[in-house]
């Protein structure tokens, strides 16, 4: 009995130790592998504080392995996939931060920000009314919630989180123009209104309220309440630049002229309104008489009057030079902007908008002046040798057309694909007049190569080949992409026309220059000469003749028409004299 005894009792013991030595094996078991995730994902912390990203993208999924549980891990896990644009393994990441560890406020807040930055606006929605009601006092929930609501087109429902938000941080002017246009939206006027009333009394000696409120009424044409508001800001500022233009605004709509260019006038002349104020004040008036096709005529006199009370201020000159451009008046406006540019030499405004009314008038000399000049303040401007390069290019100086040009593509920014085909065109061009067809061709390819589908330089190049006779499949391929892009071009489809006839395809040729004729062909000497050359080819002598002879009488004055002539005198088709 006694061995029994102690076996049974010796059993005992060893089923306890047994029992207590695998709980400690697997207290161990735990605890090793808690200091394993710990090491791991420690280290994807230091790594990513080095900016080892890589490194610590890997060793963060490692530690996931170990224990997939760390809301932690998941929640940095969650950052990079955002990175990496990964937005659904992102959420997923978040998501589960989120269920393992639902207490942890900052991991929901992050899902509610992810789901509203990937577009999952329901979702987020929910999130952020859940985050509203565990913490109201947070402020920028119910501001995220009327976005949310705003692009789920739930406008009263915005309304309502503005007003929460109003109650937590009190009358704010970003908040009540934000209610504002929405009860706008929503037709509720009077709540609208009520929103500036409430931000005027809050604001008793700021204008700009009295007068939103009045431009509202003059706009709705309740002439009698816009004035009651205006009177309101005139009495706290009369000389508010904003009051000015809101009266003159309503004296033009009750059409008293008289009355709303007397309010400019006295505020022109006003000595203690800095000049800021004036010009602000004119700006606005002109625009609204060009907005409402109003006779503008009369502000000249206003201009004349602040130039002679500001007669330094070069923002004026550059401001009524624009005005005079409005007025077809380009000499005037030039001498504007040429006092600006002597004055204030690196103003580019008002070199840009000089060459440009040179460019317009087509006084070629002067644009190259000016660029000339330009170019001396700005050495890196690229548009300036464009300009340049077009203007000696219309007086056929062609070298010197080159020499810009070459010069101005060396400013022209990288990323500029259009800016660099265009200059490589013109690049082309010249080469070609210069009779360096290699080098033509070589910068037509260029300029393809940063834009292929340059109308310009498609037609040019095109022509080129079909007047060496060279490459003519090429030529055709590059003028019908030309002619898809517009179809109604007659330039474009003359070239294609002259391709098939140096390919010999004179019907073809026929059907497309008779096309050409047809979309304003008519006017210009070469499509009617071409005409002729092609209807000689194709039998129609006299019709030829009578073609080649209309292109003659509107040969450009300085036009070398030998050639032409000889074709009408022997009635027979020449290449070359």
């Amino acid at each position: 009995m006694k061995l029994i005894f102690f076996l049974l009792s010796f059993l005992s013991i060893y089923q306890t130790l047994s029992a207590q030595n695998d709980r400690m094996i697997l207290e161990d078991s735990v605890y090793r592998t808690g200091k394993k995730f710990d090491y791991y994902f420690l280290e994807a912390l230091r790594l990513k504080e080095n900016e080892k990203h890589s490194e610590a993208f890997s060793t963060l999924q490692y530690a996931l392995k170990i224990d997939s549980t760390s809301s932690a891990a998941l929640a940095l896990l969650s950052n990079y996939y955002m990175f990496l644009q990964k937005d659904s393994l992102a959420i997923d990441a978040l998501q589960k931060a989120v269920r393992y560890n639902p207490y942890i406020f900052d991991y929901k807040v992050s899902l509610a920000e992810l789901y509203r930055q990937t577009g999952n606006f329901g979702e987020s929605t929910l999130l952020f009314e859940s985050l509203v009601a565990e913490q109201p006092s947070k402020p920028e929930f119910n501001y995220f919630l009327s976005d949310l609501y705003l692009k789920q087109n739930q406008i009263s429902k915005a309304i309502q989180s503005l007003d929460a938000l109003e109650n937590t941080i009190g009358v704010n002017e970003a908040l009540s123009m934000q209610k504002y246009n929405l009860y706008l939206a929503v037709g509720q006027e009077k709540n609208a209104i009520d929103e500036l009333e409430k931000l005027s009394s809050i604001n008793q000696m700021e204008t700009k309220y009295q007068i939103m409120i009045g431009d509202y009424y003059l706009e709705k044409n309740n002439l009698n309440k816009a004035l009651t508001y205006y009177d309101k800001a005139k009495k706290i500022d009369p000389q508010s630049p904003h009051y000015i233009i809101s009266i003159t605004n309503y004296y033009e709509k009750t059409g008293d002229k008289d009355a709303a260019m007397k309010e400019i006038e006295s505020a022109l002349i006003n000595l203690q309104l800095d000049i800021e104020s004036k010009i602000s004040i004119l700006g606005r008036y002109i625009g609204n008489l060009l907005s409402n096709n109003k006779e503008i005529s009369s502000v000249n006199s206003l201009f004349n009057t602040l130039m002679e009370q500001h007669s330094q201020e070069k923002e004026l000159n550059l401001m009524y030079g624009q005005f005079l451009i409005s007025q077809e008046k380009y000499e005037e406006a030039s001498f504007q902007f040429k006092l600006v540019t002597e004055a204030d030499p690196e103003n580019l405004l008002a070199w840009r908008l000089l060459m440009e009314i040179a460019v317009k008038e087509e006084v070629y000399d002067e644009v190259i002046r000016i660029c000339s000049a330009a170019i001396e303040v700005f050495p890196s401007n690229p548009e300036f040798y464009f300009y340049k390069g077009n203007a000696y290019y219309q007086n056929k100086k062609f070298l010197e057309a080159l020499n810009a040009f070459q010069e101005g593509v060396k400013f022209a920014p990288k990323d500029n694909l259009s800016s660099l085909s265009m200059f490589y065109g013109q690049i082309g061009d010249l080469y070609y007049h210069l009779n360096k067809k290699n080098e033509s061709y070589n910068a037509y390819e260029k300029a393809l190569e940063y834009n292929d589908n340059n109308i310009y330089v498609l037609n040019n190049y095109a022509y080129f080949l079909s007047l060496d006779k060279v490459q003519l499949d090429k030529a055709e391929r590059m003028i019908a992409k030309c002619i898809r892009l517009q179809p109604n071009n007659s330039t474009y489809i003359d070239t294609y026309a002259w391709v098939f006839f140096q390919k010999g395809n004179y019907s073809l040729a026929k059907f497309y220059i008779e096309s050409a004729i047809s979309y304003g062909g008519e006017t210009s000497p070469d499509i009617l000469e071409h005409y002729g050359d092609i209807l000689f080819k194709t039998g129609n002598i006299e019709k030829a003749v009578e073609q080649w002879e209309k292109a003659l009488k509107i040969k450009e004055e300085g036009a070398e028409p030998s050639l032409l002539i000889k074709k009408i005198e022997n009635k027979t088709y020449y290449e070359t004299l």
